[in-house]
């Protein structure tokens, strides 16, 4: 298997702009998932091809029984069940370096025509992607490409979940029958170590679950952190209305009003004269 490296590094970033769950779903990957199948996993499944062998001797029928039993490698399986789900945090890490790489832009082409004014009037409305810490804003297009990253490693992960059991559950047997041609009749495969690869299987299935269950947390803590802002930035802004209603000179300014309107505008039938 290739080298993890890159890999690890661009995530490594993605990291940086993640949320505090986003950044377990990460060591998950990084220790429970790239770790285990690059330190333990290739060394169980080493001799997967060469110690399948059938009660035959019949040229090319141990092959097309092999093909038949795992239609592709557990470890072959994995990898790209890894890289699918890591795509989405790409395309969120590269989304983030786009916009940060527009706003410098930005920036560098307002320094150069050298106006202060012009640059403050350029466009007032647009807020910065960093806050005032340097970090990386969610919101708008950001937290929009988050949500959606989200939702991808989340299917990612339900789908493979669902193929690793279609093509093979997820417990591995001593025996297979296999009556492919060319083979001559039924025959019996045996496979090496099945204990230990069910084992591994297993755990790698209760790490895929365990990320699954880190992205539902996820969605919940974003959908609630900016639930809890909108409602504290609607509170900092509804005192500030209902401490000029109820302040003191407000309330005698409109008991004087209120008494001038009843003393000075009396109804007269002279008032309904045409």
């Amino acid at each position: 298997m290739g080298d993890w490296h890159l890999l690890g590094r661009l995530l490594e970033s993605v990291q940086e702009h993640s949320t505090v769950v986003g950044k377990v779903w990460l060591t998950v990957l990084f220790i429970f998932r790239i770790l285990v199948l690059g330190a333990a996993a290739e060394k169980v499944w080493g001799d997967e091809q060469s110690n399948f062998s059938c009660d035959t001797k019949q040229p090319g029928c141990q092959s097309v029984c092999y093909d038949q039993t795992f239609p592709i490698s557990h470890i072959r399986f994995w990898v790209l069940q890894i890289i699918f789900v890591s795509t989405p945090s790409l395309i969120y890490l590269g989304h983030i370096l786009h916009l940060v790489r527009t706003e410098q832009k930005e920036e560098e082409s307002l320094e150069a025509e050298g106006s202060s004014s012009l640059a403050g009037q350029a466009n007032p409305t647009k807020v910065s992607i960093r806050d005032t810490q340097g970090r990386i804003r969610l919101q708008g297009a950001i937290l929009r490409t988050y949500i959606c990253n989200i939702i991808f490693k989340t299917l990612f992960e339900v789908g493979f979940i669902l193929g690793q059991y279609v093509l093979y559950g997820f417990e591995l047997k001593p025996l297979y029958t296999c009556s492919r041609w060319p083979c001559p009749n039924t025959v019996n495969c045996y496979i090496s170590r099945p204990t230990e690869k069910t084992i591994f299987i297993l755990f790698m299935l209760v790490v895929a679950c365990l990320s699954l269950l880190l992205n539902v947390v996820e969605m919940y803590h974003v959908a609630f952190t900016k639930c809890r802002a909108s409602d504290k930035a609607s509170k900092e802004e509804s005192p500030g209305a209902g401490m000029v209603n109820d302040s003191p000179a407000w309330v005698a300014s409109q008991k004087r009003e209120s008494k001038c309107s009843k003393t000075g505008s009396k109804w007269k039938p002279s008032d309904l004269a045409v």
